[in-house]
C-alpha cells in the first residue's frame, strides 16, 4: 500500500530537484588580471637608474638589455607602484658575468626589499636586507645554479603576514613581516618603489608584470 503513495509524491519530488538544479552555485572570484609593466617595445615608465658608472640600457628584440655596469645597471619604475598584499613576476636571464643579473627592489608596506638573484660569486639568493643583515648574511640565504641565456620566472609574494619568492616555480625563499626590520642597502635606494638591477654583469629582461591580492592567498 505504500507504492501509491511514492507515486503520488514524486511529481512533487521532481518540482523540488528541478528548483535545486535551477539554483546557481557559488563560483570563486576570478584572479585580478595582471598589470604589465613592460610592452616589449620600449621602456615605457622605466628609467635608467643613474647610479653612477651605469652600463647601456637597451630594448631590443622584446627585452630589456642592461649592460655591465661598474658595478651596477639598472632600471627604476616611474608609475603608480604595487601596494598592500600582492604578486610581483619577473622574466630575466644572466647574458654575462658572475654576479647577480636581477636584483629586485620592491615595497613590502612602507619599507622595501630587494630580491638578489645570483650574487656574490653567481649564485647566491636571498632577500636584502632583513634587520640591518644583507642576502649574504641572513636565514634566506641560499643558492641557484644560472647558466647563461636561460630565461628564469621569478614570483614575488607580498602579504601583511609575509614576503616569499619563488624560482621556477620552486620554492626560493620566504621571510615573515612580524617581528623584523625590512631595508635597502644605499646602493639600491635610487631603485625605490620598484627597480630592477645587475651588478658588474650582462642581464635582460623579458617581461614585469603584477597584480594585486584577493582574499587570502598563501604565499609560496
Amino acid at each position: 500500500m505504500r507504492a501509491p503513495c511514492l507515486l503520488a509524491s514524486a511529481p512533487g519530488l521532481l518540482l523540488v530537484l528541478a528548483a535545486c538544479a535551477s539554483v546557481a552555485l557559488p563560483t570563486a572570484p576570478e584572479a585580478p588580471a595582471w598589470t604589465p609593466l613592460f610592452s616589449g617595445t620600449s621602456l615605457g615608465d622605466f628609467v635608467s637608474t643613474d647610479f653612477g658608472g651605469q652600463g647601456e640600457v637597451a630594448v631590443r628584440d622584446g627585452r630589456i638589455h642592461l649592460g655591465f655596469g661598474s658595478p651596477l645597471t639598472g632600471i627604476t619604475w616611474t608609475g603608480a607602484a604595487p601596494t598592500g598584499s600582492y604578486e610581483l613576476e619577473v622574466v630575466a636571464a644572466r647574458a654575462d658575468g658572475s654576479d647577480f643579473f636581477a636584483g629586485i627592489t620592491f615595497p613590502v608596506g612602507d619599507d622595501h626589499l630587494t630580491l638578489v638573484l645570483g650574487g656574490w660569486g653567481g649564485s647566491l639568493c636571498g632577500l636584502s636586507s632583513i634587520d640591518g643583515n644583507d642576502a649574504a648574511h641572513n636565514d634566506t640565504r641560499t643558492h641557484r645554479q644560472f647558466a647563461d641565456h636561460v630565461d628564469h620566472t621569478v614570483h614575488i609574494v607580498v602579504t601583511g603576514a609575509a614576503v616569499a619568492a619563488a624560482l621556477d616555480g620552486a620554492p626560493l625563499c620566504r621571510a615573515e613581516r612580524s617581528g623584523h626590520r625590512f631595508s635597502l642597502r644605499p646602493e639600491v635606494t635610487l631603485q625605490k618603489p620598484l627597480g630592477i638591477a645587475s651588478f658588474a654583469t650582462a642581464s635582460c629582461i623579458r617581461s614585469v608584470r603584477w597584480r594585486p591580492l584577493q582574499g587570502s592567498v598563501p604565499t609560496p
